[in-house]
């Protein structure tokens, strides 16, 4: 099977086949791609619309939409997920998911992150090669082998069995209200697929000071969340214990929880929190934001850490 090895920012590489697996112990660097980056040609496709408006005759003219295609990750030569994700940085989506799955832990845990290119659907499967020590239950993650990109990955454990993965964060972070009001234009400014279609959602990860880290955009909110999560694993980020996740829509337990699997004490959103996600943050230690828009919040979990 012919594979192309994950190279800095686009992804990309070659591997010609028979060509030994890296040494788990080679601290493989997989991808230092910039925070936020231009528009990748391969997050957005060109369409032609009929445009209407009332009392006006109809013009056709070019647009440009959100692009959606399925991605397959495998271990050991198994299928574990297929999420319907925008292209573009899928080993961090990969590693992101598998982080929040709990399955890997360290940067250590993983040696490459290869497409695999002898298929029907070249450039839409990864195989992800862990390290020998890392174990794997295949019975768990094969329950999650159809993951939607509207709804997470359903069917999730309990919070107590998800704190047996992840505990509660414990971080002494405190941010100003005023500093975390100003984190939505700095990701708004940072969207450059969504000024083109207004069809992404986002998640940014900023430090206590505001500096965004990363952001990154996807059609789905989780696969936007495991991006950045990727990010910072493969970079040797973790753990986030200092910093603020940022998503442009709403916030879920799924989000919740992702989060906490990098220990990220602040999750904040422009939109509403769901009554699973209050919950779970005020059980994780973690400070829950809705509805910023403004100068305006709302705090659901956590005030302790919002000085005013």
């Amino acid at each position: 099977m012919k594979v192309a090895r994950v190279t800095p920012h686009t992804g990309i590489g070659s591997r010609e086949p028979g060509e030994k697996t890296p040494n788990p112990n080679s601290n493989l660097q997989l991808m230092q791609p910039e925070a936020s980056p231009s528009t990748d040609p391969r997050e957005t496709s060109p369409v032609e619309v009929l445009r209407h408006q009332l009392g006006r005759d109809s013009v056709r003219r070019p647009d440009v939409v959100a692009r959606e295609e399925p991605l397959e990750i495998r271990i050991r030569g198994k299928s574990i997920a297929v999420t319907m994700r925008t292209p573009g940085y899928d080993a961090e989506l990969a590693a992101g998911f598998l982080l929040s799955e709990g399955l890997i832990k360290e940067r250590s845990d993983v040696v490459e992150i290869a497409l695999c290119l002898e298929t029907e659907s070249p450039g839409n499967i990864l195989n992800v090669f862990l390290s020998p020590k890392v174990e794997v239950d295949f019975g768990r993650l094969t329950r999650h082998v159809f993951a939607s990109s509207s709804c997470g990955l359903c069917g999730k454990a309990s919070i107590e069995a998800v704190h047996q993965h992840f505990p509660p964060v414990s971080s002494k972070m405190v941010v100003s209200a005023e500093l975390i009001a100003s984190l939505p234009q700095k990701m708004r400014q940072a969207q450059p697929a969504f000024a083109q279609t207004g069809g992404l959602h986002a998640a940014a990860i900023f430090d206590d000071k505001g500096n965004l880290l990363v952001l990154r955009e996807d059609v789905g909110r989780h696969n936007a969340v495991d991006k950045v999560l990727g990010h910072a694993f493969l970079n040797n980020l973790l753990p986030l214990n200092a910093h603020i996740l940022l998503v442009s829509g709403r916030t879920s337990f799924e989000i919740l929880q992702k989060a906490l699997s990098a220990s990220i004490p602040v999750i904040a959103a422009v939109s509403a929190p769901s009554s699973l996600a209050v919950e779970f943050a005020a059980a994780s230690g973690q400070t829950l934001i809705g509805f910023l828009r403004g100068d305006s919040m709302n705090i659901y979990a956590g005030a302790a850490r919002v000085s005013h």
